[in-house]
């Protein structure tokens, strides 16, 4: 009798089985106030500093195996500032990204662009982001 995990049937699942599910790997949020939700994530709910690059004002924070990076909207006097989710990234096992984005957009899937090298929770690698039919980015990393 064969024991059949349940990443095993996600894999099966996937596009064209060029992939494993393995988790998030990040959250980025737009917030109001950069400084002040660095401090409120690190004080109370005891994140510690990744990484920071001023170049973009990004803000990594890492929260046990994740991080939750932070990144300015508009502003806080602009009441039309852009703040909330920005993007969530899946951590996937992948041996080839480019065979993968070539199946997601045979399925439909309208990439933001060729794959990308980033930095996450699990270190640097090429990335592929597309828009989920709900208007969320994703962004999908292997490790």
């Amino acid at each position: 009798m064969s024991n059949t995990s349940s990443i095993g049937q996600a894999e099966n699942r996937t596009a064209g089985r060029l992939f494993e599910p393995l988790g998030l790997d990040h959250i980025v949020l737009q917030v109001r106030d950069l400084d002040a939700t660095r401090k409120f994530y690190m004080d109370v709910l005891g994140c510690t500093l990744e990484r920071e690059n001023k170049e973009i004002s990004l803000v990594q924070l890492r929260f046990g195996e994740h991080l939750i990076d932070l990144f300015p909207g508009n502003g806080a006097n602009d009441p039309g500032s852009k703040t909330g989710l920005h993007h969530f990234c899946l951590s996937i096992r992948c041996d080839d990204i480019d065979a993968l984005a070539r199946a997601l957009s045979a399925k439909g899937v309208m990439l933001a662009g060729p794959p990308v090298a980033r930095t996450g929770a699990y270190g640097r690698s090429p990335t592929l982001y597309f828009t989920d039919l709900n208007g969320y980015e994703v962004e999908l990393k292997p490790r």
